[in-house]
């Protein structure tokens, strides 16, 4: 079992910017499969962007052109670069594996607001 443990989110206002981190402590390999996801009351936790053991990155629409995720390996761990946050960026922001999900940490709240 992994620990997944969010960190940097915070408060901000429209159009400012937040940088996300995940490590996954204790686990063996680097290069899994990993994404940022994000819920909100009501809705469905979706996923936002993806990084795959082989390099490919994937993006929801919603945040396209404006999140980039990244990873440092041999860390364990991966990076959501936000720009021009928007409100209804609003939520609680995890990290988990594509392919062989973890019990969910305790994710790191981005609230953007004016």
């Amino acid at each position: 079992q992994v620990e997944l443990v969010e960190s940097g989110g915070g408060d901000v206002q429209p159009g400012g910017s937040l940088t996300l981190s995940c490590e996954a402590r204790g686990a063996i390999s680097g290069e899994a499969s990993m994404g940022w996801f994000r819920h909100v009351p009501g809705k469905q936790r979706e996923l936002v962007a993806s990084i795959m053991t082989y390099g490919t990155i994937q993006y929801d629409d919603s945040v396209k052109g404006r999140f980039t995720i990244s990873r440092d390996s041999a860390k364990r761990m991966i990076y959501l670069q936000m720009n021009s946050l928007k409100p209804e960026d609003t939520a609680v922001y995890y990290c988990n594996y594509i392919f062989s999900e973890q019990p969910w940490g305790q994710g790191t709240q981005v609230t953007v607001s004016s």
